[in-house]
């Protein structure tokens, strides 16, 4: 590397790390020589993939540092903070962030055969996780000295940004604050050396995806429609943040990169 982070160990921190493109991409970074922390919320059925991501995560030859925590909790986040920058001790660098957080209401806006809309309290929480949280890791990242010149910030987007599904429409309204988010990040941090772009990853069979009402029909117009003849799926998304985590991607910033096989190009 040729900026200031080439002497320090290079760290990922993923933000939904157990599951789906979180987990994926853990993996991917830690086969490509980062250390990974991990923030992730699960419960006693599923702590053992978290679990075994961190050996396959270790096996690579790195540590894994994993917190079972709400990441959308402030307190909770500046705990892992606070604990970052004492395990790194001025010795290793943030050089990912990736927010992968797959947590909102799903339910109509407007009532709907029996099924009542969303209230205030839900489509608040949705913007906040799913969105307004990748703000708040990055302040608190840098004022910890943990983000420096040559990181990169990732937040996971979907087709939501442009297209209406059912039951989606908090979601989708957060995904475009996302976007608007890393645009803003983008401009903000260029000047210190720092890339912020927003991953538009096709239709994906993920457990965030399956929660969704009417999954089914999304994958099976996503089959009839990719060029590429198949689904996204999670290593695909790992292998452009492995990408674009790389010295020569340094001028991609402030865009909203699409991983899907050519599927949003397709009618």
């Amino acid at each position: 590397m040729a900026d200031s982070t080439q002497t320090k160990t290079p760290w990922a921190v993923i933000l939904g790390a157990s599951s789906g493109f979180g987990a994926a991409a853990g993996l991917g970074l830690a086969r490509a020589g980062m250390s990974v922390a991990g923030v992730h919320l699960d419960r006693k059925a599923t702590l053992p993939a978290a679990e075994r991501l961190q050996e396959e995560i270790r096996a690579a030859g790195v540590e894994a540092l994993f917190f079972n925590v709400n990441a959308a909790d402030p307190e909770r986040r500046a705990e892992v903070v606070g604990a970052l920058r004492e395990r790194l001790g001025g010795r290793g660098t943030v050089r990912v962030l990736l927010h992968s957080l797959a947590f909102g209401a799903l339910r109509p806006l407007i009532p709907n055969d029996g099924d009542r809309g969303l209230s205030d309290r839900e489509i608040a929480m949705t913007l906040d996780v799913m969105a307004s949280s990748l703000v708040y890791w990055v302040q608190d990242l840098l004022g910890a000295g943990l983000l420096e010149r040559g990181s990169r910030i990732f937040a996971m987007t979907s087709a939501g940004d442009q297209h209406a599904w059912p039951s989606y429409g908090a979601v989708s309204a957060a995904k475009c604050a996302l976007e608007a988010y890393c645009r803003q990040l983008a401009l903000e941090l260029a000047p210190r050396g720092i890339t912020v772009n927003a991953l538009r990853a096709g239709v994906t069979d993920t457990p965030a995806l399956r929660k969704i009402p009417g999954h089914e029909a999304m994958i099976e117009a996503s089959l009839r429609r990719n060029p590429s003849g198949r689904l996204t799926r999670p290593e695909d998304v790992a292998g452009a943040i492995v990408a674009l985590s790389h010295d020569g991607a340094s001028w991609i910033t402030g865009n909203v990169i699409g991983v899907d096989g050519g599927e949003e190009i397709a009618t």
